[in-house]
């Protein structure tokens, strides 16, 4: 199961929030989150591995695509 957060824009902490959020209604599966800013990237990634999620990032753009799998 893929779900996707579009984060983009928002300030520290509303990105960890919100991917936080997804990832608690999920056992497994993918979760894509769109952020744009390293900040964000930065705080998501350590919370994703942080509950063992592994965190793949690509720039598209301006944009950053976490993609988290578990």
């Amino acid at each position: 199961m893929q779900k996707e957060v579009d984060a983009r824009g928002l300030l520290c902490p509303e990105p960890v929030l919100l991917a936080k959020r997804e990832l608690e209604k999920m056992s497994s599966g993918t979760l894509r989150v769109l952020v744009s800013t390293a900040a964000a990237r930065e705080n998501i990634t350590r919370l994703a591995e942080s509950k063992g999620w592994k965190v793949e990032a690509a720039a598209q753009g301006e944009d950053i695509i976490l993609t988290l799998t578990k």
